[in-house]
């Protein structure tokens, strides 16, 4: 596993964004209550994907967890299956099927990675976990974001909940590149909002971006 080199995580950076947020024992035992509670929707959605995509029926990705550690993410699968294309992801892409799409929208295809919260890759709550081409150890604010667990939802993940759009607007554009755009402009906007929202993090703030994601789930924001 790759960690951050040389264990440049500062003192000040770490106690600054390890803030106290939901308790771990709060989060395996709701992920654990999750997966059990759900898991007749997780294998009907399953067995849905397995008929329609022509390939395995879960996603796996790796991506940059708590100190610049390498972990596999779960999802359910949306795409048909390619080594080709972009990390990003647009709302227009053509990799996308059809019953990809209606995970995508309703957030079934999350529900594996409650098993990514159990295993303690994740919490509930947390700045979204980034595909390694994209993260830059180096980098000070990366350092700070990932002295935490990344998380399921957070803040930025609210409010960028249009985020493939706005990828598939800069895609469409004449000159326009999806990734260019999600590098040089999302990206800094969303580490700059990580960092925000960790300075200021307790485990009410953290209670409430939680039950705001639930609420955007149930009443997604194009109906």
């Amino acid at each position: 596993m790759r960690a951050v080199p040389g264990g440049q995580i500062s003192n000040q950076q770490s106690a600054m964004s390890n803030r106290h947020g939901l308790p771990r024992g709060f989060d395996v035992i709701v992920s654990l209550m999750g997966l059990i509670i759900l898991s007749p929707v997780l294998l009907a959605s399953a067995v849905v994907v397995l008929l329609t995509s022509g390939g395995g029926a879960l996603f796996r990705q790796q991506r940059v967890g708590r100190y610049g550690e390498i972990f596999t993410l779960y999802k359910l699968q949306t795409m048909v299956i390619s080594e080709k294309g972009p990390q990003v992801t647009t709302s227009n892409d053509p990799r996308i099927t059809r019953v990809g799409k209606f995970l995508r929208r309703t957030k079934l295809d999350e529900l594996p990675t409650l098993w990514n919260v159990v295993r303690g890759d994740m919490s509930f709550v947390g700045p979204r976990p980034e595909v390694p081409r994209y993260v830059n150890l180096d980098d000070p604010l990366w350092q700070m974001i990932l002295a935490v667990r990344p998380g399921i939802t957070d803040p930025m993940t609210l409010s960028l909940r249009r985020e493939e759009e706005l990828l598939a607007n800069a895609a469409s554009d004449t000159e326009g590149d999806a990734e260019k755009y999600y590098v040089n402009v999302l990206q800094p906007q969303k580490l700059k909002g990580y960092a925000a929202y960790l300075s200021e993090r307790s485990w009410k703030s953290d209670l409430k971006v939680l039950l705001q994601t639930v609420g955007a789930v149930i009443v997604p924001f194009d109906t």
